[in-house]
C-alpha cells in the first residue's frame, strides 16, 4: 500500500546561517524521506524559516535593516547549504508568508471559540536601560529547578524544566546586563490546564507515537493538584509591542509569541507546496491515510509534544502521527563553539572541497532511533570514510569494471554461475532487513549491515582474484562471471546506500546505464546488460583539509570598523558576564613544539592548584598557537595569564586544559608581533586576575 507522508524538520531561526547541527537533522530526515520514495511512497517534505520574534527584530535594528530585509538576507543563503548537502526539500517557505499569517490567526480564533484563550494581567520583566519588555530568551538566570546558571527565561537546557521568567533566580537582561524590574501587562494564555487539554495530552503523549525516553520525559511535566488530579500549566502566547510577528486579532499592540506561529509554519509551507500542485491543504490533511511526521532536536520537545498537538487538536486539525527526536552534535567530545574552535561551518566544509556525502555517510553511520548525542571526531571521520566507502564499497567496482570494459565490451555475463549466484542471493536476502532499519531510523545499523555485505563481496573477490584469472589462457568465462558478479553486487550495495548517498548513486546509475534505483530493484538482476566506462567515483579524505575545517568559517559575519589596534570592540557585556571568566596567573614550567603542527606549542603550566598525592605540583597541559612568535626555551620560567575555567578541548594532539592570553594586531601583516600577557613582579601562580 502506498503511504502518504507529510514530513518536516524543525524550522531554523532566521537570524544566522546554518550550523552543522542543522545539517545533521536535515541529513537524518532527508535520508528517511529518500528511503520512503525508493519504496514507492508519496512524500511532501517541507520546511521554512522561523522569521519572527524579538531576537530578529533586535538583530535587524543593529544591522540597520527592516526585519523583513534582515530575514530575506539570511534566507537568500539557504540554498547553498541545502543543495550542497543534497537535502531534497520539496518546499522551503517562511513564517512571515501570507499563508502563515492566515493560518495562525485561524487557529487562534478556533481556540478562542473553543473557550481555551483567556487574558490576564501579569507582571513581566522590563529592561530599564533598554526601555522594553524582555522576551523570555533575553532574560537569563539560574534554573529554579536544578540551579544551572545562564538558562533562558522559558526553559532549562540542562534539566528540561519549563517555567516562567519570573521563576528564574538572579535574573539579568541579556541585552544590557541590567537587573530587570517587574511591570504589569495584559497577556493572552492558551489554557492547557483545561481538563480537555490535559486529558487529550496525557493520552496523546503516551500512546506510542513518541520515543520511550521522550514519552517518559514528557510525563514529568504533568503535575498533580491537591485533589490528585493531573494538571498542566497554561501557556502565555502573547508579547507586547515592539515585536516582529503576527498581531493578535482584535488586540492592537499584542502579538503572537513566536512559538505559537512558528510550528504553524509547517502547515503554511505545506499549503504553499500543495498550492503549486493545484491541491487543497485541508482536503489533503483530511485523508485518513496521510501521516504527519516531524523531525526535531531534543531542545524543543516541549513545544512539539504539548503546545503544538493541543493547538491542532482544539482548532479541529490533524495532530502529528510521529515526532522523531534526536540528540545534539558534539565535536571531539566538546559542545560546539566557534570561539573554542569546536564548531564546524557547513559552508566552509563545502568551500574546502570536502565531499558532502562523506559527511552524510559519517552522520548517518552514527544515527539511531534514540535521543543520543553524536560526536564528530576528525580522525574517526577520515578513518570511517576511507575504510568503508573507498576501501570496501568503491573498491568493488574499481577491481572489476576495467576487465568488463576491456575484455568483454562492457557487457555483463547473463549467468554468473553458482558461486556468483550465492553471493548475490545473500545480498538480496538482506533487502528487507536493511529496509526495516531505515524505516526505524536505525541508520547506523543499516550501514553496518551494508558494510558487512561489502566485506563478503570483497572476500569473494580476494578468493577468486580476477587479476590472476585474467593472466590465464582459456579462463575468459570465469573472469567474466567473477567480474559480472562484482558489478551486480556493486549495484545492490549502491541501492542500499542510495538514501544516504544520492549523488553518488546517481553517478553509479549513469555508469551502469540503468534507471534510478528503487527498492524493488533489489530482487531484479541486470543480466546480460551493457554498462558504461568506469571512472573513479570517490577520493579518500585528506586529513589536511580536515585541519583547515576548524579555522574561522568563511560565512562568519564581517567585522565592524576597526579601532587603531586593528580590531573593533566586542559586543558590550555586563559585570556578571565578565565574572564568569576565571583568569589566573600561571607559570610556564615546560614548553615544546608539537610534531605535525607549525602553529602550536605545548605548554605545561603551574596555576597554583596544589599538589598531587605524591607531593608534586598539579600541572596543566595547554596548546597555544604561538609557535611563530616564541621559541619554546624562551618561555620556560615566565609567568602569564591563563583562562582557567575554559572547557577542555580535545585536539588531535591531546587535550588542551585552558588558554593563555596574548595580544596582537588584527592585521598581522600591517603590524606583526604577538605579545604574551605577563603580570607584574611578585605575582605567583594561582592569583586571580580581577
Amino acid at each position: 500500500m502506498t503511504r502518504k507522508l507529510f514530513v518536516t524538520t524543525a524550522l531554523p531561526y532566521a537570524n544566522a546561517a546554518f550550523h552543522i547541527g542543522h545539517m545533521m537533522e536535515y541529513i537524518q530526515a532527508d535520508t528517511w524521506v529518500r528511503f520512503q520514495r525508493m519504496r514507492g511512497h508519496e512524500v511532501q517534505f517541507v520546511c521554512a524559516d522561523d522569521a519572527h520574534g524579538a531576537p530578529i527584530m533586535i538583530a535587524a535594528d543593529k544591522a540597520g535593516l527592516s526585519p523583513q530585509d534582515f530575514v530575506a538576507q539570511i534566507a537568500a543563503g539557504r540554498a547553498r547549504y541545502l543543495d550542497g548537502f543534497h537535502i531534497g526539500f520539496d518546499n522551503w517557505h517562511s513564517t512571515d508568508a501570507p499563508e502563515n499569517h492566515e493560518l495562525a490567526r485561524r487557529i487562534y480564533l478556533a481556540l478562542r471559540e473553543n473557550r481555551l484563550i483567556e487574558t490576564r494581567t501579569i507582571e513581566q520583566f522590563f529592561d530599564p536601560e533598554k526601555g522594553m519588555f524582555l522576551p523570555d530568551r533575553f532574560i537569563k538566570g539560574e534554573c529554579p529547578k536544578c540551579g544551572s546558571p545562564d538558562q533562558y527565561g522559558d526553559n532549562c537546557e540542562v534539566c528540561g524544566a519549563v517555567y516562567a521568567p519570573t521563576d528564574l533566580k538572579n535574573p539579568y537582561s541579556a541585552l544590557s546586563g541590567a537587573t530587570p524590574v517587574l511591570k504589569s501587562s495584559e497577556h493572552f494564555f492558551f489554557r492547557l490546564s483545561d481538563p480537555r487539554c490535559v486529558e487529550f495530552l496525557e493520552a496523546w503523549t503516551q500512546d506510542g507515537r513518541l520515543q520511550p525516553e521522550v514519552a517518559n520525559k514528557v510525563r514529568e511535566w504533568f503535575t498533580r493538584d491537591d485533589a490528585g488530579r493531573v494538571a498542566l500549566n497554561d501557556w502565555d502566547i502573547s508579547r507586547d509591542a515592539p515585536y516582529f510577528g503576527i498581531e493578535i486579532p482584535g488586540a492592537p499592540g499584542k502579538y503572537f509569541y513566536v512559538w505559537l506561529d512558528a510550528p504553524v509554519g509547517y502547515l503554511a509551507s505545506l499549503k504553499n507546496r500543495l498550492g503549486q500542485l493545484g491541491l487543497d491543504m485541508d482536503a489533503y490533511l483530511a485523508q485518513p491515510e496521510v501521516e504527519q511526521i516531524h523531525f526535531i532536536g531534543k531542545d524543543i520537545v516541549t513545544f512539539h509534544t504539548l503546545f503544538w498537538p493541543a493547538m491542532l487538536k482544539f482548532s479541529g486539525r490533524k495532530t502529528p502521527d510521529r515526532i522523531y527526536v534526536h540528540g545534539h552534535l558534539t565535536v571531539s567530545g566538546a559542545k560546539m563553539s566557534k570561539s573554542r574552535g569546536t564548531g564546524i561551518s557547513p559552508l566552509r566544509y563545502l568551500e574546502l572541497g570536502l565531499n558532502a556525502e562523506w559527511l552524510r555517510y559519517y552522520i548517518a553511520a552514527k544515527l539511531n532511533a534514540r535521543v543520543e548525542d553524536l560526536d564528530f571526531n576528525p580522525d574517526d571521520f577520515a578513518a570511517r570514510v576511507n575504510a568503508d566507502l573507498v576501501g570496501k564499497y568503491i573498491n568493488i567496482a574499481s577491481r572489476a569494471a576495467g576487465f568488463i570494459g576491456k575484455r568483454f565490451g562492457g557487457r555483463l555475463s547473463a549467468d554468473v554461475g553458482v558461486e556468483g549466484r550465492i553471493v548475490l542471493d545473500a545480498l538480496r536476502a538482506h533487502a528487507e532487513t536493511i529496509a526495516t532499519l531505515y524505516e526505524e531510523r536505525e541508520f547506523g545499523k543499516a550501514l553496518r549491515e551494508v558494510m558487512l555485505l561489502a566485506d563478503k563481496v570483497n572476500e569473494y573477490v580476494d578468493a577468486h582474484k580476477p587479476w590472476e584469472i585474467a593472466k590465464q589462457a582459456g579462463q575468459d568465462a570465469a573472469l567474466h562471471d567473477v567480474c559480472s558478479t562484482c558489478i551486480e553486487a556493486f549495484r545492490l550495495l549502491t541501492l542500499y546506500l542510495k538514501p544516504v548517498l544520492p549523488a553518488l548513486a546517481a553517478q553509479v546509475e549513469g555508469f551502469l546505464r540503468i534507471a534510478p534505483l528503487q527498492w524493488a530493484d533489489a530482487q531484479r538482476a541486470m543480466g546480460a546488460h551493457t554498462i558504461g566506462t568506469y571512472q573513479h567515483l570517490m577520493q579518500r579524505v585528506d586529513p589536511k583539509l580536515l585541519d583547515a575545517l576548524f579555522e574561522p568559517p568563511a560565512d562568519a559575519a564581517p567585522p565592524p570598523p576597526a579601532l587603531p589596534g586593528g580590531e573593533a570592540l566586542a559586543a558590550e557585556i555586563g559585570i556578571a558576564d565578565f565574572a564568569k571568566v576565571d583568569l589566573r596567573i600561571a607559570k610556564i614550567v615546560a614548553a615544546e613544539r608539537v610534531e605535525g603542527s607549525v602553529k602550536l606549542l605545548r605548554l605545561t603550566l603551574d596555576a597554583g592548584e596544589g599538589r598531587d598525592p605524591e607531593g608534586r605540583p598539579r600541572l596543566r597541559n595547554v596548546f597555544s598557537g604561538i609557535a611563530g612568535a616564541f621559541k619554546p626555551e624562551d618561555l620556560v620560567g615566565r609567568h602569564t595569564v591563563l583562562v582557567a575555567n575554559l572547557a577542555p578541548r580535545k585536539m588531535k594532539f591531546g587535550v588542551s586544559e585552558g588558554m593563555v592570553l596574548a595580544a596582537s594586531h588584527a592585521d598581522e601583516k600591517a603590524a606583526p608581533g604577538l605579545y604574551l600577557l605577563e603580570p607584574g613582579a611578585g605575582a605567583v601562580p594561582g592569583l586571580r586576575v580581577r
